[in-house]
């Protein structure tokens, strides 16, 4: 199979019927061999009921239903377990990414081998203040920790190698980053594509501007992640043992200035009067605690075991 179609959606009703008899034309146009996972994040609306009536016409269409809401992330995790196709493409459901945009991604990653290619909406039909510009922020910040050169971590069009979306595990909200999380899992050959960016024609948007705050907070996760996670300890451990050094020197200093003005008979206040000695403590004392957080960091990498994520309640032609 040669394009595997994951959208991940909710509530998103009036949406759907275009977005896929525009897909489908793309296909048929192209004459691809594809599979369309729609992957409901909990809907409330109709949209189930929608994707049912389109699986039933078409076998190429798959629907994955979670109970309820767990986030795009954990969407996209399903829809990547369950993708087939040598090139996997996500788009989101609101008619903002269009599938004409599909055969140039395809290409780029079947003929010129790259290992994911995101899309860039160089021009946006966003609200300014609300969207526009903390969106350019973000990915400002984005581009100097992770050293990615993208325009638009966000963009929902995105195509992937099969052998990405097998090996990086996306989660938490972090399918604003899998370029990164790629990188960081070996894959170098990750190129951008200036993209159009269509105005939403139904409902709201789904996403508020916390999303920025949160974007940033799980950008420095990874960062940690990919710099410490695999080994806790050298950070925790490190500093944990230099506040430890440095209290340990700062008391014995202090210990060995008392003892040198008894022994020359130089009035001098008690050790327990000094708050220097009271502060070199608790430099040891929060050392060796970051020494210990460190060792049980190490302890909880090594005995973790895979948990549930989400509940999926319906399949289809799966």
């Amino acid at each position: 199979m040669q394009l595997s179609i994951v959208i991940p959606l909710l509530n998103e009703e009036k949406s759907l019927p275009e977005l896929y008899n525009w897909i489908i034309e793309v296909m048929q146009a192209n004459k691809y061999s594809y599979e369309i996972i729609f992957i409901d994040d909990g809907s409330t609306d109709h949209s189930w009921k929608i994707i049912k009536q389109l699986s039933e016409t078409n076998p190429a269409v798959k629907a994955i239903h979670f109970k309820k809401n767990y986030g795009k992330s954990q969407a996209l995790h399903a829809g990547f377990l369950a993708a087939k196709g040598e090139v996997v493409i996500t788009m989101d459901a609101d008619l903002q990414d269009n599938p004409e945009e599909i055969p140039d991604l395809y290409n780029l990653i079947q003929k010129e081998n790259f290992d994911l290619v995101s899309g860039w909406k160089r021009k946006r039909y966003d609200n300014v203040i609300t969207k526009n510009l903390p969106s350019k922020l973000f990915n400002l910040a984005a581009r100097k920790v992770s050293g990615l050169q993208l325009h638009d971590f966000n963009c929902g069009l995105k195509a992937y190698h099969k052998d990405v979306i097998k090996q990086v595990e996306v989660y938490g909200e972090m399918h604003r980053y899998i370029p990164l999380l790629a990188k960081n899992a070996g894959f170098h050959r990750i190129a951008e594509k200036e993209v159009k960016h269509q105005a939403r024609k139904y409902g709201e948007t789904k996403f508020g501007s916390e999303r920025f705050l949160h974007g940033l907070l799980d950008l420095i996760t990874i960062w940690f992640l990919s710099k410490f996670g695999k080994n806790p300890m050298h950070l925790f451990g490190g500093l944990g043992i230099l506040m430890f050094f440095v209290g340990f020197l700062s008391a014995l200093y202090i210990g060995v200035s008392k003892l040198y003005h008894l022994y020359n008979h130089v009035p001098d206040i008690l050790v327990t009067q000094n708050p220097w000695f009271y502060i070199a403590l608790t430099v040891m004392v929060l050392g060796t605690l970051l020494f210990l957080a460190g060792f049980i960091a190490e302890l909880i990498l090594r005995s973790q075991h895979k948990t549930e994520r989400y509940k999926v309640s319906k399949t289809l032609n799966q």
